[in-house]
C-alpha cells in the first residue's frame, strides 16, 4: 500500500526565500499619489507605475545586446556626453497592451527605455526583458513629471 501523507507537518511554515525579489516607492506626482514596484523574475524584471490603481499600458524592452561582436553585454564610453540623460539608442520598447490614447504610445516607449536604459547602467550584463506596465492618470509630456517618476523607479530598481 502506498505511503499516506502526513498531515501533521502542513501547519509549519517553510523558511524558503521568495523566488522574486520586490521593492516599492510611492510619491506625489503633479498631486497624484502615486506607486512604483519593481519585482524581479529570473527571466524578466516588471516595473508598475500606477495613479489611482489604474494600469493602462505594458510594454517590454529586450535588454540582452544583440549586436553582433558583442557578447551579450551593453558598453559604454567614459567620455562625459551631453546626452548621457537620454534613453539608450540601441533599447526598442514594444507595446504588449493598451498604449492607443493618442500620445500614450509614444511616452510609453519614452518611460521604458529611460527605465530599461537606468538597469544597464547599473548593471551593463543584464540579459533579461524589462516589462513595464503604466498606468498615469494624466498621460501628457511634462519634463517634472517625468523626472519625478523616473526618480520613483529608480529608488526600486
Amino acid at each position: 500500500m502506498a505511503n499516506l501523507f502526513n498531515v501533521d507537518n502542513v501547519h509549519e511554515t517553510l523558511k524558503l526565500p521568495f523566488p522574486a525579489s520586490t521593492k516599492q516607492a510611492a510619491g506625489i506626482v503633479s498631486g497624484v499619489l502615486t506607486d512604483v514596484m519593481s519585482v524581479s523574475f529570473c527571466d524578466k524584471i516588471l516595473v508598475i507605475i500606477s495613479q489611482k490603481g489604474r494600469l493602462s499600458h505594458w510594454l517590454q524592452v529586450p535588454l540582452e545586446n544583440t549586436n553582433p561582436g558583442t557578447t551579450g553585454f551593453h558598453t559604454f564610453s567614459s567620455e562625459a556626453n551631453d546626452d548621457s540623460l537620454l534613453p539608450l539608442t540601441g533599447l526598442t520598447a514594444t507595446t504588449l497592451l493598451g498604449g492607443h490614447a493618442p500620445g500614450h504610445d509614444t511616452l510609453g516607449q519614452l518611460y521604458a527605455r529611460q527605465i530599461a536604459s537606468a538597469i544597464i547602467m547599473k548593471t551593463p550584463h543584464e540579459k533579461r526583458v524589462l516589462v513595464v506596465g503604466l498606468g498615469l492618470s494624466i498621460c501628457e509630456p511634462d519634463k517634472d513629471v517625468f523626472a519625478t517618476v523616473i526618480d520613483l523607479v529608480l529608488r526600486c530598481i
